[in-house]
């Protein structure tokens, strides 16, 4: 059986490659199976950032409907991936060249930034054959409002990258998205490792916490690293001059 996911982890970085091009990357079992073990593979080596790409014009066409129409569904593959993409202390990039649909959409809204081609289509098609985007809700509405989102949920009709990104569903539309991908993953090299898993950590955190809950937790999250070695190692470079190179540890 062909390999459809592939995982490259060089220079800290573990990247994912969708490859099931006979159905556009549809969320089959073994898909997702593989999906797992990349995330596994990038969490072993301790990568600093997990990118996910594809092979084909499609990112991703949503769920594999031959398999769910053959069996009894079980959508705990799907919720497993869709919340380690979200969890994982690494921060994870979606690089989209093509086409995404469905269940393809929350697959890349699970990512912390996802940069498209200015060329992209997006649907959520779910609504025209009679089922809901009922999982891939959780990470799409953790990023845009309901009412920006509406439209494009009930009737299935596609939207472009424009539109994807004035309502917040992705974070970067480019003409060349390997370039700006190796650009982001740079910025994400530039910091200090357990700053940068921080930052993730607090961005899903704070926005569900009450205002002085908020600023408890985080004044004492700043003492901490501000008391820690990497701001030690980080101040003393800023007054030297000099960046701080965070993939080699401290001697």
């Amino acid at each position: 059986m062909a390999q459809l996911v592939h995982t490259v982890v060089d220079d800290h970085v573990a990247t994912i490659t969708l490859d099931s091009q006979h159905n556009r990357n549809a969320l089959s079992i073994q898909l997702l199976d593989e999906l797992h073990a990349g995330i596994d593979q990038a969490e072993s080596a301790d990568a600093r950032a997990i990118v996910l790409r594809h092979e084909g014009p499609a990112f991703c066409a949503g769920a594999d409907l031959k398999e769910r129409s053959d069996g009894p569904p079980d959508a705990t593959p799907m919720v497993s991936a869709l919340q380690r993409l979200m969890d994982t202390e690494r921060p994870t990039i979606a690089a989209v060249d093509g086409a995404v649909r469905a269940g393809g959409i929350g697959l890349m809204a699970s990512c912390d930034l996802v940069v498209v081609d200015s060329s992209t289509t997006f649907a959520l098609t779910e609504v025209r054959i009679g089922v809901a985007a009922a999982i891939i809700s959780v990470p799409i509405l953790r990023r845009v409002p309901a009412g920006k989102i509406a439209t494009a949920m009930l009737t299935g009709e596609a939207f472009d990258a424009s539109e994807a990104r004035s309502i917040g569903l992705v974070t970067h539309v480019a003409e060349d998205v390997a370039s700006t991908v190796a650009a982001l993953v740079d910025g994400i090299r530039s910091g200090a490792p357990r700053a940068v898993r921080e930052t993730k950590a607090l961005l899903r955190s704070v926005p569900d916490m009450t205002r002085d809950a908020a600023f408890v937790a985080m004044a004492e999250l700043s003492n901490e690293l501000f008391a820690g070695p990497d701001a030690e190692r980080g101040m003393q470079a800023f007054r030297a001059k000099r960046a701080v190179d965070w993939n080699t540890p401290t001697v």
